[in-house]
């Protein structure tokens, strides 16, 4: 399956040459693109070394720091227009593993989004506080309750989309970020008729850079997911017809 792994990058530069190299070298079949809002610390320019040396890597510039959705919207569009069957989201921190794409890609066979999950039988967590883990637990039971959304781990960044997921979502009626862009397009998914798996991932803490977690982007998660649960929709009774449990 033709896939190409978008890793955003905002002052990533302690990480972005390695995991792109990990990327490629645990994934052969994968392109990778780079989409760096306007890193001062240089990131750009080492996306710009990485895509010069590989033809397997492009980068994409934009000209401010815009957010997390907005980034993955514009990676999805480049990588629809050129053709790719899987578009994967990963962290540029390797906070996720890049050998974990290829297990994404063998689900992928049988779902429509593969959905890399931390609170699932074999999934974990790594040098996270109490407190930080408590947060996200109660975050996605939140999703849970009010949207029905089957899924242990809708938060997680790190996942794949089947292209035809991607076309027939209303992208351009997405404007949420962070966590609350995360979430909304999985409940998308799900209330199309799209058939979503979770596999267990380990979450690795960041080694270097900062976290762009904030209390603005938690607040946006809960006020969203708040709204979107009142218009209490459920998907429909058969899977949609581009899925492949459609087949």
């Amino acid at each position: 399956m033709r896939s190409c792994v978008i890793i955003p990058t905002y002052n990533e530069a302690a990480s972005i040459r390695d995991v792109v190299e990990r990327t490629l070298a645990t994934v052969p079949t994968a392109d990778v693109l780079i989409v760096d809002d306007a890193s001062p610390d240089g990131t750009g320019a080492i996306g710009d070394e990485l895509a010069a040396a590989e033809p397997r890597v492009r980068i994409l510039h934009r000209g401010s720091k815009q957010g997390l959705g907005p980034a993955y919207l514009a990676g999805f569009a480049d990588a629809l227009a050129r053709d790719y069957e899987a578009i994967v989201e990963m962290d540029a921190d390797l906070s996720h593993d890049p050998a974990d794409v290829a297990r994404m890609l063998d689900a992928a066979a049988t779902a429509d989004v593969v959905v890399g999950s931390r609170w699932i039988a074999g999934g974990d967590t790594r040098n996270w506080t109490r407190t930080r883990i408590a947060l996200s637990r109660a975050g996605n039971s939140y999703a849970r309750g009010f949207l029905g959304l089957p899924v242990r781990d809708a938060t997680s960044g790190f996942r794949l989309y089947r292209r035809a997921v991607l076309e027939e979502l209303p992208l351009d009626e997405i404007r949420s970020e962070g966590y609350a862009f995360q979430v909304e397009m999985l409940w998308r998914a799900w209330l199309a008729g799209f058939a979503i798996v979770e596999i267990p991932i380990v979450f690795v803490e960041r080694r270097a850079g900062a976290s762009k977690m904030s209390r603005a982007i938690v607040a946006e998660a809960v006020a969203s997911i708040a709204r979107w649960g009142t218009q209490r929709n459920r998907p429909p009774g058969e899977p949609h017809p581009r899925s492949v449990r459609a087949r």
